[in-house]
């Protein structure tokens, strides 16, 4: 029993490696005084036949071993004590040195082992022998029926093999360091249970030939039969070996971290389970993360050429292969496939396809045993196909564990960050540098998200969102972070910016955002609103920056377009959280209330209607704006509520004047937001029912760009509001972009001009002929024209004198509360009796 190999490119324990031809040369300086010293000490005549038989057996015996590898160590136990006994007692000790160095020499360069190794181990074979030599000195042998010789050739085997052992484990030392204990049973093992069974084997050989030459006619079949026992052990060996390795493997990979590193620990379990130079695992890009090449190698190199190139062949045609693993070696190789493994540097590789959660298949490569002794065979591909069902099962879980964590930090309908990681980003980024870092963050709302949510439903406000995510992506600086917060609000992060250059960022954005998209078949105008704060004059940390940013958005919402935080919008925004929440209580408490502007025919001064118009007197922060209450609960979600609030009001107003037999149309503000919303018509149906006012006396006074809105024009709202019978006003005509065409198509009764064509028209012709136009252009469409604004005789007698139907303004009135009101009428209006066939009667101005 013997070994082979001690050259190593891994440190020991505390050692540097040493030259193999270094410890060749200490097995020389030992062998050849040994030599020596055994040629000298007994007869050189030989019978040449019983030489050769002798020979011959040695090497059978040499070539029929059973291998253990440690690292870069292949020890063989073999039957080569056989072939020493009987050279000690047919040839004595000179010629069984000579035929055992002959024979591990022999067959060692048969394998293509380098040849310090070829040296050192027929050192070895023939100090071995001169320890043999020794022992049946101090206890000779007899004849070999004798028992006490058969004791005696035990006794010198196994000291030699002692020794050998012992040699052996110094070169591995010397070699690469102390390799522990594990070593040693690789070494004792043999020593202790097969190298005695071979001694033995030999002397009953050695028996049968002193009683007949005839025993060799039993002796032949039985050493076939042991040479097949002895193939059989082998193959039952490295098939215990190959699932002791899986199991082993199996346990670690069940063990390895979630993370990066965690693969690395699988590609590393998979080279030193089968004992391998390199090994390399590609796998292909998955969420945010981009295709990753893990390689660990013999000298710490995490990459080479090949496994991570899609064309290459060997990768190709290993991830193609139906039958799993597959096998190339330079032996057998073509042409192609030798330039393959040449591009790596190896003679012999092992390419699998692993299962990932991507769908596109990843790739295991594992290039060339670290033992020169044995190279990949089917124990190998069938270990390695075993351990890929673990492989693939770590693999799949890391990638489930890293969809998990995406998800929880990204957004699943854009795939952009969320609010949690754009949170970790800033406070990343500021922690990173100094207090003085520098650093923008956008906030962005989509105005039209919700509007779209109410008409068209969630589906199309998603495909909004991600047409807006695609602008942003298109147009933010090149280092932005993009994320999508909540609803319609994104977020840009701008690392590196001050205030004024994040400011002029947030235009930017918002100028290249502002364009019409196709959506659900419409087409809709993507418009954003803005809040911009820096870092460090707003915060230094991620909390502080996003609230403020939360806050500059709404100051960004009230005016249209682009604000940076102030601290007195902190106050201001305080504001609107608390009316906020004191909104529906205030509508319950009488807090809101309407006023009445009357509107009056410019012919006759009869006054034929009332716009209704939003009041809030706040017990803390007095008079309300009516378009901040407007903005507020459409915010909030209460546009609703405050639409059927001020409905209520004006229809009660208009109940009590029905009441009285005065026949007075009431008018009411409808937003946009109210319009999407799917119960209105039923809403406002109820309203005119419960307080029994003709739907004529009801007007909805509507803004131009809510009635040419896609969403509106495609849906039936005008319609079924119109069916009714109550009328539909366009307020404020001429700011948005209606046209003739437009017009003709919708069920519109009358347009409002508005009044900023209106209070310059005594002073401007160019206002005087716009609204010259509106009116000429209402008539030939059939509608009423009303205008609003009217504040001086020069400006009505224009607006009569150009066919105007209706005025509004303060010449005529101003906006009055109920009882203000009745006193106004009281004194400046008079009462025309009803006209034939009408059952009210009419009210008008006094001139």
């Amino acid at each position: 029993m013997q070994v082979a190999e001690q050259q190593v490119h891994e440190r020991g324990r505390g050692r540097t490696p040493r030259s193999p031809w270094f410890v060749a040369l200490l097995g020389l300086v030992v062998g050849v005084p040994v030599a020596v010293f055994v040629l000298l000490g007994g007869p050189l005549t030989v019978d040449v036949p019983v030489l050769l038989a002798v020979l011959c057996t040695a090497i059978v015996a040499e070539r029929l071993n059973v291998h253990v590898e440690f690292r870069r160590q292949s020890f063989h136990s073999s039957a080569s004590e056989l072939a020493f006994v009987l050279a000690l007692v047919e040839l004595g000790g000179a010629w069984t040195a000579v035929t055992r160095a002959a024979a591990v020499a022999l067959v060692l360069s048969t394998q293509r082992l380098p040849a310090a190794k070829v040296v050192f181990n027929a050192a070895v074979a023939v100090i071995e022998a001169g320890v043999a030599v020794a022992v049946l000195a101090v206890l000779p042998a007899g004849d070999v029926t004798e028992p006490r010789s058969w004791v005696s050739y035990l006794l010198a085997i196994f000291a030699a093999n002692v020794v050998s052992a012992v040699l052996v484990a110094g070169a591995i030392t010397l070699a690469q360091g102390y390799p522990g204990r594990a070593i040693w049973v690789g070494i004792l093992v043999p020593l202790v249970v097969v190298g005695p069974v071979a001694v033995l084997i030999g002397l009953a050989i050695l028996l049968l030939l002193h009683v007949t030459v005839w025993a060799w006619l039993i002796m032949t079949p039985l050493a076939a039969a042991l040479v097949l026992l002895h193939r059989r052990f082998a193959a039952v060996t490295q098939e215990s070996q190959s699932l002791e390795r899986v199991y082993d493997f199996a346990r670690r990979v069940e063990e390895v971290q979630s993370d990066e590193a965690g693969t690395r620990q699988i590609v590393q379990a998979v080279r030193e389970l089968l004992n391998a130079e390199r090994v390399a695992l590609w796998l292909p890009p998955y969420l945010d993360e981009g295709p990753r090449l893990v390689v660990v190698t013999e000298d710490g190199a995490d990459w080479y050429d090949g496994p991570g190139d899609p064309d290459d062949l060997l990768r190709r045609r290993a991830v193609a292969s139906a039958d799993g693993v597959i096998h190339v070696a330079a032996a057998r190789a073509d042409e192609a496939e030798r330039a393959a493994l040449a591009r790596r540097g190896v003679s012999d590789l092992l390419g699998a396809p692993v299962t990932t959660a991507a769908g596109e298949p990843g790739y295991l490569e594992v290039c060339d045993r670290r033992s020169d002794l044995v190279t990949f065979s089917t124990s190998e591909r069938g270990a390695l196909d075993s351990m890929l069902t673990h492989v693939n099962a770590a693999i799949r879980q890391q990638q489930l564990l890293t969809r998990i964590r995406y998800d929880a930090d990204h957004d699943r309908l854009t795939g952009l960050p969320n609010r949690q990681r754009l949170s970790a980003e800033i406070d990343e980024l500021l922690s990173a540098g100094s207090s003085r870092v520098r650093a923008g963050l956008i906030l962005a709302s989509l105005g039209t998200y919700a509007d779209v949510t109410d008409t068209l439903g969630h589906a199309a406000s998603d495909e909004l969102l991600l047409v807006t995510a695609g602008l942003l992506r298109e147009h933010a600086p090149p280092r932005a972070l993009l994320a999508r917060m909540e609803r319609e609000q994104f977020a840009v992060l701008l690392p590196g910016l001050s205030l004024a250059a994040t400011e002029q960022a947030a235009r930017r954005l918002r100028e290249a955002a502002a364009t019409r998209v196709r959506v659900a078949g419409l087409d809709l105008e993507v418009s954003l609103s803005l809040g911009v704060v820096a870092t460090p004059m707003h915060g230094t940390d991620a909390g502080v920056l996003m609230q403020r940013a939360d806050v500059a958005l709404l100051a960004a919402e009230e005016s249209g377009g682009v604000a940076s935080y102030h601290p007195v919008l902190d106050q201001q925004s305080l504001r609107r959280l608390q009316l906020g929440t004191e909104l529906e209580q205030a509508m319950a408490d009488g807090q809101i209330t309407v006023v009445f502007q009357p509107v009056v025919e410019a012919q006759s001064n009869d006054i034929v209607s009332v716009e209704t118009l939003v009041r809030w007197v706040h017990p803390r922060y007095g008079n309300v704006p009516p378009e901040e209450v407007i903005g507020l609960a459409e915010q909030i979600g209460r546009i609703g509520a405050v639409t059927d609030h001020v409905l209520d009001l004006a229809l009660a107003r208009c109940r009590r004047w029905l009441d009285q037999g005065i026949a007075l149309a009431v008018a009411v503000n409808v937003s946009a937001r109210s319009l999407a919303e799917p119960d209105l018509v039923d809403r406002i149906r109820g309203a005119l029912e419960r307080h029994q006012v003709p739907g004529e006396l009801l007007i909805l006074e509507l803004t131009e760009s809510s009635v040419v809105d896609d969403a509106v024009r495609e849906s039936s709202v005008l319609d079924d509001l119109h069916d009714l019978g109550l009328r539909l006003s366009m307020d404020d005509f001429g700011t948005g972009y209606s046209s003739l065409s437009q017009l003709r198509q919708l069920p519109i009764d009358e347009l409002k001009i508005d009044k900023s064509f209106v209070l310059t028209m005594a002073t401007s012709q160019g206002e005087s002929f716009i609204a010259r136009s509106i009116i000429e252009l209402a008539h030939n469409l059939g509608l009423c024209v009303v205008a609003e604004g009217v504040e001086d005789e020069m400006t009505r007698n224009q607006l009569t004198t150009m066919g105007c139907d209706k005025l509004q303004g303060f010449l005529i009135s101003r906006p009055l509360p109920e009882d203000r009101l009745e006193k106004w009428l009281l004194a400046r209006a008079g009462v025309r009796s009803a006209a034939p066939g009408d059952a009210h009667r009419r009210l008008f101005v006094r001139t």
